[in-house]
C-alpha cells in the first residue's frame, strides 16, 4: 500500500495495536469496508480483540467452517489459548499449515502461527514462520521474541527496516519503546514518552500504562510506578501484565508477603497457562524437592 493511502482501517487496528480492545470491537462493528477483503481484515482484528479479552466462545462460535482462510487462522489461536488439553493436536495442524506450499496472501496465519509458538517458547520456529513476510506487524512480533532470546543485534535491525518502512506508524513506535527498555539506562526515558505520548492521542490502557511501568520500575522509581500500575489494575483488574508487575512492585516496595500471594493466586487462578505462572510453578515445586532432601530426618 503506498504511503500516500490514508488505510480506511486505521482505527480499527491503531485501537488493537495499542490494547484498546473494546474500543476496537467498537470500530470494527460500525467500519464501512469498500472490498470483501477490507471486510475480512476488520473481522480479522475484531476477532484478535475478542481474544485479547479473552472471550475465546465468541470467536470459536462465531468463525465458522465456511469462514476465510485468514479468519480460520484467527479461531486456530483461539481455540490454542482456550482448550490447553487440545495443545498437541492444534500444534500438529500449525507445523502443518506453515510448511510446504503456504498461500503468500494468507499474511494473518503466519502472525497467528507465530504468536502460538512464541506462547510454546518455540522462538526459532516463530522466526522461521515470519520470516518472509513483509508487514509491519510481522517486524514487531518480530521484534518481541528477539529481544525476549536477548538478540538486541537482530532486534535493532529489525528496528531498522521498519522505521525505514513507516518511522510514525504505531507499531514502529512501539517497538522502538520496546527497544529502548531492553537497551535501558537514558533510553528508558524515551521509551516513557513514546507511551505517554500514544495515551494522549488516544487514551490510556492496560498495555500502554505497564509499559510506561516498566520504564518506571527499571529506573528505580517505584511510587511512579505503583500509581501508574493502580490506573492500569482501574481500567483491567485481570490483566496479567499488570498482576505481574504488581507482584514485582509488592516485593520491591516491601509491602509484604500477603500483598505478593494476593497478586500471584489471581494470576495462577485466571491465567494457568501463561508463561510466568508455568515457569514460576516448576520453580515452586523444584524449591520444594530440594527442601525435601535438607529436611532433618
Amino acid at each position: 500500500m503506498a504511503q500516500t493511502e490514508v488505510d480506511e482501517l486505521f482505527d480499527v487496528k491503531n485501537a488493537f495495536y495499542i490494547g484498546l480492545y473494546q474500543q476496537c470491537i467498537n470500530e470494527a462493528q460500525k467500519a464501512k469496508t469498500s472490498s470483501q477483503h477490507k471486510k475480512n481484515e476488520c473481522a480479522v482484528f475484531m476477532y484478535r480483540a475478542y481474544i485479547s479479552q479473552r472471550k475465546f466462545g465468541v470467536v470459536l462460535d462465531e468463525i465458522k467452517s465456511s469462514a476465510s482462510d485468514e479468519l480460520k487462522a484467527v479461531k486456530l489461536l483461539a481455540d490454542y489459548l482456550s482448550n490447553p488439553s487440545k495443545k498437541d493436536v492444534i500444534l500438529k495442524a500449525v507445523d502443518e499449515k506453515t510448511s510446504g506450499n503456504v498461500d503468500i496472501e494468507n499474511t494473518t496465519l503466519p502472525l497467528m502461527a507465530a504468536s502460538i509458538y512464541y506462547h510454546e517458547a518455540n522462538y526459532d520456529a516463530a522466526l522461521r514462520t515470519l520470516h518472509n513476510i513483509e508487514s509491519l506487524e510481522a517486524s514487531a512480533l518480530s521484534i518481541q521474541i528477539l529481544l525476549t532470546i536477548n538478540r538486541l543485534d537482530l532486534a535493532k535491525k529489525e528496528l531498522k527496516r521498519m522505521m525505514e518502512v513507516d518511522e510514525d506508524a504505531t507499531l514502529t513506535q512501539l517497538a522502538q519503546a520496546w527497544f529502548n527498555i531492553a537497551v535501558g539506562g537514558e533510553k528508558l526515558q524515551d521509551a516513557y514518552y513514546i507511551f505517554q505520548e500514544m495515551a494522549d492521542k488516544n487514551q490510556s490502557s492496560s498495555l500502554l500504562l505497564n509499559g510506561q511501568a516498566t520504564c518506571y520500575m527499571a529506573q528505580g522509581k517505584w511510587d511512579e510506578a505503583e500509581s501508574v500500575l493502580q490506573e492500569a489494575m482501574d481500567k483491567d483488574s485481570n490483566c496479567p501484565e499488570t498482576l505481574i508487575n504488581m507482584i514485582l512492585l509488592s516485593q520491591h516496595s516491601g509491602k509484604g508477603p500477603e500483598a505478593t500471594n494476593r497478586y500471584l493466586s489471581q494470576l495462577k487462578d485466571s491465567h494457568r497457562s501463561h508463561r510466568f505462572v508455568q515457569e514460576f510453578t516448576i520453580k515452586e515445586n523444584e524449591f520444594d524437592r530440594l527442601t525435601l532432601q535438607y529436611a532433618p530426618a
